[in-house]
């Protein structure tokens, strides 16, 4: 444990060591993909989708952190995923057009032409790649440091942005609350059985205290707030600063650059 987190519990976690992305500033991971996902909706074509999902892949693997859960969903789930989807946009495509090109499989009444398949695979890779772009940011940025970010560097209102904040971090307590609940039940032997029936009525019983515990939570924030003078001026001091960089903007730019040559060669393939 680093001495920060030993002495203030509300320090920001340290990022990572080797994991670039986490050290950067949430506003250029949003900044330096969105080219690209704009590009990926608007250019024809397989081969910048495939290109740019290969680009962000590689991007996301080398520079966050990782659970085994996320590895097995980006490395498993999503080719199988883009598989799936391939057949599908294939089914779904126009079968006049696609077929004058060489077929490519025949099974029984199914066709599968060229043209249908290359359609089919151009859309699905669209979405992985959006997905994958979108992760870039998603996978090493947390809700607090993107709101910071935003009141800080876009001039947000920090009644929206530390709004925002709260509401983000009612998250967690409520998970917290809701295995103390759950705890509680089983403590006093209150198990209605077993079944859908029961299962349904155990998720019931969870909602009185839950709510009560929100409500709860609500007060005592607003009243944190309030004795803070929350409001009450135009701006704020900061406690935890996320400050653009000078490789934030090199990783802007770096972006921006990548997804030009993209464009270039994908039109050019």
């Amino acid at each position: 444990m680093s001495t920060a987190r030993a002495t203030d519990p509300f320090a920001p976690a340290m990022p990572p060591r080797g994991r670039f992305l986490h050290v950067l500033n949430p506003l250029a991971k949003i900044a330096g993909p969105l080219p690209a996902i704009v590009a990926v909706l608007v250019v024809p074509g397989a081969a910048l989708p495939a290109a740019l999902t290969a680009g962000a892949l590689l991007l996301v693997l080398a520079g966050a952190r990782l659970s085994p859960r996320a590895l097995l969903g980006l490395l498993v789930v999503l080719p199988l995923a883009t598989a799936v989807l391939t057949l599908s946009f294939t089914f779904w495509s126009d079968a006049g057009r696609a077929s004058v090109t060489p077929l490519v499989v025949q099974l029984g009444p199914l066709r599968l032409h060229e043209a249908a398949l290359l359609a089919g695979g151009a859309t699905a890779l669209r979405l992985a790649a959006i997905l994958l772009l979108s992760l870039i940011g998603g996978l090493s940025t947390t809700g607090p440091d993107l709101a910071r970010s935003l009141v800080q560097q876009l001039r947000v209102p920090y009644r929206v942005g530390y709004t925002a904040l709260a509401a983000y971090r009612f998250v967690p307590r409520f998970g917290h609350e809701l295995d103390v609940i759950r705890q509680a039940h089983r403590v006093r032997g209150l198990t209605p059985g077993r079944g859908p029936v029961a299962a349904v009525r155990r998720r019931a019983g969870y909602l009185v205290p839950l709510l009560a515990g929100a409500l709860r939570h609500a007060e005592r924030i607003a009243l944190a707030m309030d004795s803070r003078a929350f409001g009450a001026h135009r701006t704020r001091t900061e406690r935890h600063l996320v400050p653009w960089r000078r490789r934030d903007t090199v990783f802007v730019l770096l972006c921006w650059l990548g997804t030009g040559a993209a464009i270039i060669v994908a039109l050019k393939v």
